[in-house]
C-alpha cells in the first residue's frame, strides 16, 4: 500500500515538475508560493513550526501563524524551482544568483584546501553545494535520502547530475566515504540543522538538541578549516550567497564546544531570515 502511495505522489510531483518548467522561472516560483502556503499544512505541519517558533524566542516583524504561513509558501518556491536547477548549473540563471566570498572559494581551489562547508536548509539549499562545485572545487555533499523511493531516485539523478556529482549517503557507509574522500583532499559539504538519532544534545536556541557531531570529528581528526555558507533570497526570485573566510578550529576543543559553535553560527543565520529556514524539523524533541 505504502508503494503505491509513493507512486502516486511521484506521478503527481513528475507532472508538477513539466508543468513548472513550461510556465517559466518567475511565474513558476510565484505559484510555488501559493501552493505551499495553501497546501504545505497538508504535508508538513504547520503548527509545528508555531511552536518552533515560540521556543526559539525569537523576534520577529509578523506573528507566528504568518511566519509558518511564508516557511510553507518558501517550501513552494523551492518545489517548483527544481526543474530549474539545470539553468543555474549551465549558466542560464546567473543573473539571478550572486556570490559573496568568490575569493575564498578560489583560495580554496588554488591551494587545494579540504574544508568543512556547514550549513542549513534555506532558501534554495540545493544552490550552495552546486555553486562550490562549478569554483571548481573537489566536493561531496552528504544528504538524507527520500523516503519516497520514486522520487528519491529522481532527486538522487538531479543531484547527481546538477548540484553535487559527489553525494554521499547519511550512514555509516557514507561515514567511511567521507573519510575516503577527506584522505583524497577532497572537502566536504553537508547540513547541521537537522535532528539526528546519533549526536550530543547541545543547546540550540537556548535549548539542549541532538545534533550531528561529524563536523566537529572532521575537524578534530583531520584538522580541516571550517567554511560556514548561507543563502538567502532576495526580491522572490533573485539569490545571495555568502561564502565565509575559512576558520582554524583549535582541534583541541572538545567535539561538544565545537558542535555548541557551530550551533551558535547557524542561530546567526537563521535570525537572518526567519521565514527563509525551514522549521518543520523538529529540533527540540526529547
Amino acid at each position: 500500500m505504502k508503494k503505491l502511495i509513493y507512486l502516486v505522489e511521484f506521478i503527481f510531483v513528475y507532472i508538477f515538475f513539466i508543468f513548472f518548467k513550461l510556465l517559466g522561472y518567475k511565474i513558476s516560483s510565484n505559484l510555488g508560493f501559493i501552493i505551499g502556503k495553501l497546501f504545505g499544512p497538508m504535508f508538513r505541519s504547520k503548527k509545528l513550526i508555531v511552536e518552533n517558533l515560540k521556543k526559539s524566542n525569537i523576534s520577529l516583524k509578523q506573528n507566528y501563524k504568518q511566519v509558518a504561513g511564508n516557511v510553507l509558501g518558501n517550501y513552494g518556491r523551492i518545489f517548483s524551482e527544481y526543474p530549474y536547477l539545470k539553468s543555474f548549473r549551465n549558466g542560464g540563471l546567473n543573473n539571478f544568483i550572486e556570490i559573496d566570498g568568490k575569493n575564498h572559494l578560489e583560495n580554496i581551489r588554488k591551494e587545494k584546501k579540504r574544508v568543512v562547508f556547514v550549513s542549513g536548509h534555506f532558501n534554495n539549499f540545493e544552490l550552495m553545494a552546486m555553486q562550490i562545485e562549478k569554483a571548481g572545487i573537489e566536493l561531496s555533499a552528504i544528504y538524507r535520502p527520500l523516503n519516497n523511493i520514486f522520487l528519491n531516485k529522481i532527486m538522487e539523478k538531479i543531484r547527481t547530475k546538477y548540484i553535487c556529482k559527489n553525494q554521499i549517503k547519511k550512514g555509516r557507509t557514507g561515514t567511511r566515504q567521507i573519510i575516503k574522500n577527506l584522505k583524497k583532499g577532497w572537502s566536504i559539504a553537508l547540513m547541521i540543522d537537522q535532528r539526528v538519532r546519533e549526536g550530543s544534545k547541545v543547546k540550540f536556541f537556548g535549548d539542549l538538541a541532538t545534533t550531528t557531531t561529524i563536523p566537529a570529528q572532521l575537524i578534530k581528526k583531520y584538522k580541516c578549516e571550517l567554511v560556514p555558507i548561507y543563502i538567502e533570497r532576495k526580491e522572490k526570485y533573485y539569490f545571495k550567497m555568502h561564502i565565509s573566510k575559512p576558520i582554524k578550529v583549535n582541534s583541541k576543543k572538545t567535539t561538544e564546544d565545537i558542535t555548541l559553535f557551530l550551533n551558535t553560527v547557524l542561530e546567526k543565520m537563521i535570525l537572518k531570515n526567519p521565514e527563509q529556514w525551514i522549521w518543520t524539523h523538529d529540533r527540540w524533541k526529547k
